[in-house]
């Protein structure tokens, strides 16, 4: 099992304050699959781009922000060590809103998403390729 980060990382893309086009398309893509029915939803957790060995924060507080865990097929599956953190920072309502958002600027990143995105590859290089 693995626990729920305490709080989203900087480049969430569940993260409302986070700039559009961070993530590519695929990424953002996947946050849609969790929106779908439980049984229609994919098993494997979704984890943190920064630090993989947790859950995303972000997708694990908008995928159960109906209050039952459970609705989260992988939830069910992998059990979060020590349960859902209360959300700290605004966040989009769906999968779908945040990829949605996310994807809008993927094809020409603004300024403060290229910035984002030389941090993240300068502090987690592995994610070069994502």
């Amino acid at each position: 099992m693995s626990a729920v980060r305490s709080m989203p990382c900087s480049a969430c893309p569940y993260r409302r304050d986070v700039a559009s086009g961070v993530w590519h398309h695929h990424e953002y893509e996947k946050l849609r699959d969790y929106d779908n029915e439980t049984f229609n939803q994919p098993a494997p957790p979704f984890a943190c781009h920064a630090t993989p060995e947790h859950y995303c924060n972000g997708w694990a507080i908008v995928h159960t922000s109906r209050g039952n865990e459970y609705d989260l097929l992988a939830l069910r599956l992998f059990p979060p060590d020590g349960g859902i953190p209360e959300p700290l920072v605004p966040l989009f309502a769906s999968g779908n809103e945040a990829a949605d958002h996310g994807q809008a600027d993927v094809a020409a990143p603004t300024v403060e998403a290229r910035v984002t995105i030389d941090r993240l590859i300068r502090k987690h290089p592995r994610l070069r390729d994502e």
